[in-house]
């Protein structure tokens, strides 16, 4: 999910107050054959709350997704204007992608008026429609304020609460493509439901863990040495996702190789969790996210221990749960090498130590929590 390292600075369990076809079964036990499309919700809208309205956002023309140096996945950054329509809190939102085949996940930013320009200098500069913005939009504090991965679906929350969106604000629409299983142009849009009322400003936490994957038994390859792995992710993707690597060590100590890792976040100020994400690719087995592990007043957020690449909702907790200063969050992901051979879209690729990375192929372990003040 280039700046990640950046981005997660910023938003890294701070409240920021601007705030991955078909259906397919959850990860299977090893030796079964698994399957991963693409799987997108079907479910009709649901009501419209007093004082909201839909405003429907459409990318300005379609494009082909081309990966850079010959890869198939492709991070594009696409500029859209909300109109005055579109401004005042968004309290929820449908990602709606076109071409199924190809839309890995999408994160939707927010602009203040004052970053807006320096997001159509990027835009100008770069061919075609958009740019390159591997991990976020390319702008400094743009505010994180909708995703979607597959099986994602709208998610309500009380409707006191709200990401907001000033006049002036602009949407930058961050799509990454996967060419590994089909190809053509996408104009996929998204479904705002917005509401004038002043509201609870919402903002999005990042919680993210290494992955240090070793080759599986019997694999052999270049690429099954960890340095050749990190080069090769610079190359794809550049420098600064190969750095990666070194803040996850700064920030949650040495990971032991192998298929678990985990990290322990402190939460620096006061806030409520509303609901939790968690996000990795298609090597994912489990994924749960603790508050206070270990302690007296330990609880589990998120317990995730089939994952499924095609099932990635946003899960609302039962009642908002409140965190602040000297309390610590826990993500914990288990990833399966062996899943490499059994899968459709890897089974061709060569053997490699899987660390963080942008790619289809790579890896991720990653909380999203929605989060108020």
């Amino acid at each position: 999910m280039n700046r990640l390292r950046g981005s997660l600075a910023a938003l890294l369990v701070l409240v920021v107050t601007a705030a991955c076809g078909t259906q397919n079964a959850a990860a299977p036990p090893p030796g079964a054959t698994p399957k991963h499309g693409h799987g997108a919700s079907t479910a009709p809208a649901q009501p419209l709350r007093d004082g909201e309205r839909f405003v429907t956002l459409t990318m300005p023309e379609p494009y082909t997704p081309k990966g850079p140096n010959g890869a198939s996945d492709d991070y594009r950054c696409f500029l859209i204007d909300p109109g005055t329509q579109g401004t005042g809190f968004l309290t929820g939102a449908q990602f709606q992608p076109l071409n199924l085949a190809i839309v890995h996940h999408a994160i939707f930013f927010r602009l203040a008026p004052e970053q807006v320009a320096e997001a159509k200098r990027m835009d100008a500069a770069a061919p075609g429609q958009g740019w390159t913005c591997f991990a976020d939009a390319g702008v400094r504090e743009a505010g994180w304020v909708a995703h979607w991965a597959p099986g994602d679906r709208e998610t309500l929350l009380d409707p006191k609460y709200g990401h907001p969106i000033p006049p002036g604000s602009q949407l930058v629409m961050q799509v990454h493509y996967n060419t590994r299983a089909g190809d053509g142009a996408d104009q996929s849009a998204i479904r705002l439901r917005v509401s004038d009322k002043q509201l609870e400003p919402l903002g999005t936490a990042l919680f993210p863990a290494a992955v240090e994957l070793p080759c599986a038994p019997g694999e052999s390859g270049p690429l099954c040495d960890r340095k050749a792995a990190v080069e090769d992710i610079g190359r794809r993707f550049g420098a600064e996702s190969a750095r990666m690597q070194g803040f996850l060590t700064e920030m949650c100590g040495p990971a032991e190789p192998g298929p678990t890792q985990h990290c322990d976040i402190p939460v620096p100020r006061e806030g409520l969790l509303h609901a939790l994400a968690g996000h990795m690719h298609l090597l994912g087995r489990s994924i749960k996210i603790e508050l206070n592990p270990g302690k007296p007043d330990a609880r589990t957020l998120l317990d995730v221990p089939d994952y499924n690449f095609d099932d990635q909702a946003l899960r609302p907790l039962p009642a908002p749960v409140k965190v602040g200063e000297g309390d610590v969050v826990r993500v914990t992901c288990t990833h399966d090498a062996k899943l490499r051979g059994m899968l459709p879209q890897l089974a061709n690729d060569p053997a490699r130590y899987v660390v963080w990375g942008e790619g289809t192929a790579d890896e991720m372990c990653l909380g999203v929590a929605i989060m108020s003040a």
